[in-house]
């Protein structure tokens, strides 16, 4: 999980836009779930159409073969993912939807489904912070939520306006394993940035904007893999117990 990667020569997911209109304009920043009740994996990711940004949905087992399921979000919506188990018999998306209106908050959201294609129930998950927050006005998920013994951890990301353009940092949060919308904890303080200069420069500048994570039972040992500045994939880690140690510290 950190060196001699093989990279395949070919997409592993491409747009296909004469199937799916949704994707003429690209597919990006996928989340991946493994679901053992449906014995697959369930890979939500943003489709750019001529409308917006959307959320979309396939599932795959061998990452050869996908079944799309479309658009299960519409726009404008992206930084989705879906927990891995369900909760009182649906299934729960963790999404960020926009408002295009003055003044609107991004905040993150849940939708709830039967079945994974028809969504309801929508709430607010965790919200936007006013002010000079680092995590003011703007938020979204940033890897699949993490269960642990105390709690799912979120990881997300904030977005701060600078003159010198957008800057993103993340956060942590602690939300109920049996009911995810009572948040048990949540970070004042962002725990990762743009410090690095192959993160600070780049086709987007000072963005880390992880999507995938992966935890060694053994060790503990959380990997991070993140986007740095839309230029390159890098890799952070951190031990589980450290963050959950510093989430309790925090207010409830």
């Amino acid at each position: 999980g950190i060196n001699n990667w093989r990279i395949d020569p070919e997409p592993t997911l491409a747009p296909d836009p004469a199937n799916y209109p949704e994707e003429i304009w690209g597919i990006e920043d996928p989340r991946i779930t493994w679901v053992g009740e449906l014995n697959t994996y369930v890979v939500t990711y943003t489709s750019y159409s001529t409308s917006g940004p959307a959320v979309s949905l396939a599932l795959t087992s061998d990452f050869q073969r996908f079944e799309r399921k479309g658009v299960i979000m519409p726009p404008e919506d992206k930084d989705a993912a879906l927990f891995p188990r369900r909760f009182d018999g649906r299934w729960l998306l963790i999404h960020r939807p926009v408002a295009q209106f003055p003044g609107a908050q991004a905040n993150i959201w849940y939708s709830y489904s039967p079945d994974l294609r028809h969504w309801g129930d929508h709430c607010v998950a965790l919200m936007a912070r006013r002010g000079a927050w680092w995590d003011a006005n703007k938020i979204g998920l940033s890897p699949p939520p993490v269960e642990t013994p105390e709690g799912w951890l979120i990881i997300y990301h904030g977005v701060r306006n600078t003159p010198a353009g957008c800057l993103y940092r993340l956060g942590l949060a602690l939300v109920d394993l049996d009911d995810p919308r009572r948040v048990i904890r949540r970070g004042d303080e962002w725990v990762f940035a743009p410090e690095r200069p192959y993160v600070q420069v780049g086709d987007v500048a000072d963005v880390v904007f992880p999507c995938g994570v992966t935890l060694h039972p053994e060790t503990n040992q959380l990997f991070m893999y993140y986007g740095a500045a839309d230029t390159c994939v890098a890799l952070a880690t951190a031990n589980l117990d450290d963050l959950l140690a510093w989430l309790r510290t925090q207010p409830g």
